[in-house]
């Protein structure tokens, strides 16, 4: 039996390292509006990038339809977010989100950052939980399509699965789109 949490300790700083590489955020930025444009109208979950992350704010930018960003209220808990019309303060863990007067939205449609993907559409994040508890709590209340955003080179061969793992729907690289 494989120690999924182990084993993703190990891949998660082979993916971090191969993220520092970056790639081509115009290429990126193509394909993740290209991605988006079916989810027209539809409200959308970026974020604000930080430790090297890939950039969606041009696609963010671009998209006919509401956007939020995430917002940490604790640890071990499900992301909320708040309506992004520009202004962010900062969060937890390094994140920014808008500030608390701006309301409280309900994404079809997230762009969800992360450190390594495989082609099965699992993803490693930085291991708090946060997005798989999200799209447990968002696909229980109805459709959402999760779009991972990532560097082409932070591709992993396999990655193990836990019983908590939400699976991603699609990923976008600066390579192209990979539906799952």
């Amino acid at each position: 039996m494989t120690d999924a949490p182990g084993a993703k300790t190990a891949l998660r700083a082979q993916a971090l390292a191969a993220r520092g590489a970056g790639g081509d955020q115009a290429a990126l930025d193509r394909w993740l509006a290209r991605a988006l444009n079916p989810h027209r109208g539809k409200t959308l979950a970026g974020y604000w990038p930080m430790r090297g992350e890939p950039d969606p704010r041009p696609a963010m930018a671009a998209h006919d339809g509401p956007v939020c960003l995430p917002v940490v209220m604790a640890p071990a808990t499900p992301l909320r977010f708040r309506r992004f019309a520009g202004e962010v303060e900062a969060g937890a863990f390094g994140t920014s989100h808008p500030p608390e007067t701006h309301e409280i939205m309900v994404p079809q449609v997230l762009i969800v950052p992360l450190v390594g993907f495989d082609r099965h559409g699992s993803r490693i994040g930085y291991g708090g939980g946060f997005y798989d508890r999200t799209l447990a709590e968002l696909r229980g209340q109805g459709p959402v399509t999760a779009i991972g955003l990532a560097w082409a080179g932070q591709e992993l061969a396999h990655i193990p699965v836990e019983s908590t793992d939400e699976p991603l729907d699609a990923i976008v690289t600066d390579r192209g789109i990979l539906v799952v």
